[in-house]
């Protein structure tokens, strides 16, 4: 297993204390790949309670994860999990991608208590046109609209979820998802993890100072990377906005140095609303 990695920093200032923009230049081979998607392949997903959530017309498919231990007395963060398109079904199986599975790793499961929903939707969860500027953005669907009902139910039915501390991670379509999320309803979530996804312009004012952190691959020929490049640039000011480029990585492989590690988990969890 090779991971060959140099990290360089370079701080953005448009004003003092603005927002952060890394270039990494994470080179990932195909041993690595295989070995750590066959790692998160081979976690036991039966932890992750299949429950349904039906609003009107809508149905979500779900899955849930419950804290370890779960005391009642103590407050817990809700993850939110989005898989991409290829996800896209109503098996209740398939949206278990990496981002949903890494909260299964022991040494996560562990340090990193917290309720993890992963919703699978039946179609697109958000789709994508091109606007004036020629920059592919997305707009949600109805069942991402439904899904916020999802959220409060899950409040009130689990009251020891800690009200200010609920994230939101995706890949590609589920990180467009996430940020649709975001910008719908920003009162409601702590922070937003998005991979590799088309962006959401739609309540830049709302979200100017909520925790963001985009990462993207410099060769992503599905989703452009220059969509992530115009969101940190309409929000130059958000002095909490981590925006990580890899530079050698493209749509395909940009999740897999997140699987083995705990960066994600710790970056969130160190996020409040």
């Amino acid at each position: 297993m090779k991971f060959k990695i140099i990290l360089l920093l370079v701080f953005t200032i448009h004003k003092a204390f603005a927002q952060k923009k890394e270039f990494r230049e994470t080179e990932v081979d195909t041993l690595t790949f295989l070995n750590n998607r066959k790692l998160l392949n081979s976690l036991n997903t039966n932890a992750f309670q299949k429950k349904t959530f039906a609003e009107n017309e809508i149905t979500i498919p779900y899955r849930f994860l419950i804290p370890k231990n779960n005391l009642i007395n103590q407050k817990y963060p809700l993850v939110i999990t989005f898989h991409n398109s290829t996800r896209i079904g109503n098996d209740n199986e398939n949206q278990l991608e990496p981002f949903a599975k890494i909260w299964l790793r022991d040494e996560i499961y562990e340090k990193f208590p917290c309720y993890v929903v992963a919703p699978q939707f039946i179609k697109r969860s958000t789709n994508y046109k091109i606007n004036k500027d020629g920059i592919q953005v997305s707009k949600p669907s109805d069942e991402v609209f439904a899904l916020l009902k999802l959220i409060k139910a899950l409040k009130k039915g689990y009251p020891n979820i800690g009200k200010n501390r609920i994230y939101l991670i995706g890949y590609s379509m589920g990180g467009s998802t996430a940020q649709n999320l975001m910008n719908l309803s920003p009162d409601t979530f702590a922070a937003i993890v998005s991979v590799a996804s088309v962006p959401d312009f739609s309540n830049l004012t709302k979200i100017k100072e909520k925790n963001i952190w985009l990462i993207h691959g410099k060769n992503d020929d599905e989703n452009p990377y220059i969509g992530s490049v115009e969101l940190y640039d309409k929000l130059s000011f958000n002095k909490n906005l981590i925006f990580t480029t890899f530079n050698n990585l493209n749509h395909n492989n940009i999740v897999i140095p997140f699987l083995v590690t705990d960066e994600i988990p710790k970056w969130l969890f160190g996020k409040r609303r």
